[in-house]
């Protein structure tokens, strides 16, 4: 099992945009067969070293998350969030 952890800070940091983009890597659910499961949380302490989203995914393998990466919807999502964002950071580790 693979977890899948990314970091967003947005350009545009007010609550309708962290809304919007959260919605966006939430609607990738029941959508990716890869995904074992998808949780997208909202920062709420919104501090200077805060990111304003993240995202959580599981996998089953290192295959499933190289399928994940380029399925359509993923793809879809990445083209957004290359728009919207300002910087990402992500861990990827084995359970």
């Amino acid at each position: 099992m693979i977890k899948h952890i990314v970091l967003f800070k947005l350009k545009d940091s007010s609550p309708e945009s962290i809304n919007r983009t959260a919605d966006v890597l939430r609607d990738m659910k029941g959508k990716i067969p890869q995904l074992i499961s998808i949780e997208v949380g909202i920062d709420v302490i919104r501090s200077e070293r805060s990111y304003d989203i993240s995202l959580i995914t599981e996998v089953e393998s290192l295959e499933a998350l190289q399928a994940y990466q380029v399925h359509p919807v993923h793809q879809a999502v990445i083209q957004h969030m290359n728009e919207f964002k300002e910087s990402s950071i992500a861990v990827d580790y084995e359970l």
